[in-house]
């Protein structure tokens, strides 16, 4: 612990990194970031590509979506989300169905096994991270609760 001239006392890890520049920060919130994301993908089902969990995700969360849309959203070509869609639906965990509307289109969504699949991920990664944030005292879980907006904000753009 470091004790500051305004009568605070904060840990000494802390105290080290106010005094990182701006590029020794990005580098190091970097490394933390991917390391946590190989960690996190680690928790995904072993039968599933990142990219494919991935897509199962977006598709989730936008709902039924047509090719194009997930292509963008995952930022791959046009044959490429062609062929996740096509793995995901051998796998039994989207369906495409033709677009009301156009029917040369066609929209994915998931199937009650891609739920499942989806909410088990989630559930995983979340049981790993509380394990670790356990792991934490008091004034590092304070911490994480005030770098959770900002590193939020880091993500505003990608939205």
């Amino acid at each position: 612990m470091i004790d500051t001239s305004d009568s605070t006392t904060i840990p000494a890890a802390v105290a080290a990194d106010a005094r990182l520049d701006d590029s020794e920060l990005a580098a190091r919130l970097r490394l933390v970031v991917n390391r946590l994301a190989r960690r996190l993908r680690s928790q995904a089902p072993a039968d599933l590509s990142p990219s494919l969990t991935s897509a199962l995700v977006t598709i989730e969360l936008r709902g039924p979506v047509t090719l194009g849309q997930l292509a963008t959203c995952e930022r791959v070509t046009p044959p490429c989300v062609t062929r996740m869609v096509a793995s995901l639906e051998r796998l039994g965990l989207v369906r495409r169905e033709a677009d009301p509307a156009d029917r040369r289109v066609s929209r994915v969504s998931l199937t009650a096994d891609g739920k499942r699949t989806v909410l088990r991920s989630r559930t995983r990664k979340t049981a790993f991270l509380a394990k670790q944030l356990r792991k934490l005292d008091e004034s590092e879980l304070a911490a994480m609760r005030e770098a959770l907006p900002v590193l939020e904000r880091l993500l505003e753009d990608d939205r």
